[in-house]
């Protein structure tokens, strides 16, 4: 991968991997933003205000999910288990309806797998928008680890 092609972060703010991405951009100088829900709620309470994030009419939390797969150009689901179940599968069920590219990164597969499948998705589908998504951190709570390290190593090899 010679270059990278997502210019922006969505997500929608919920703990673990929505929050690990918002992190990593601000982190990294990397524009961000996305859906969360009326009142920006999540798992640990309202959202802090320094994540760039505007509300849907509704607390649905799948709202937020179609909004950021409808707004961006593709969408990376990280887990650490081999399958997706509740939002995660949701999200991708959402990108599929909708015709958008959808990567699904288990950590059981390795860092390195990962950080090649994600360049290689960005690159086909000349991802500007990359929308992030994934499990909270109550049901997963090492999935934010995985997003930064993953995300790094895809900005460090883009450089």
């Amino acid at each position: 991968m010679n270059r990278l092609f997502f210019v922006k972060i969505l997500s929608g703010g919920q703990t673990g991997a929505d929050r690990a991405a918002l992190d990593f951009a601000i982190e990294h100088g990397i524009p961000h933003g996305g859906w969360c829900p009326k009142g920006r709620i999540a798992e640990d309470g309202a959202i802090d205000e320094r994540y760039d994030l505007k509300e849907t009419p509704s607390t649905d939390y799948d709202q937020r999910t179609e909004w950021n797969v409808r707004d961006s150009d593709g969408t990376v689901i990280f887990s650490l288990g081999k399958h997706l179940s509740g939002g995660s599968l949701f999200t991708k069920q959402v990108a599929e309806n909708l015709g958008k590219p959808c990567l699904h990164l288990p950590h059981q597969e390795g860092i390195d797998q990962a950080v090649q499948r994600l360049g290689e998705f960005i690159k086909r589908n000349e991802i500007g928008v990359l929308n992030v998504a994934g499990p909270r951190a109550s049901g997963e709570p090492e999935v934010g680890e995985f997003v930064r390290v993953v995300l790094g190593r895809v900005l460090s090899r883009s450089k």
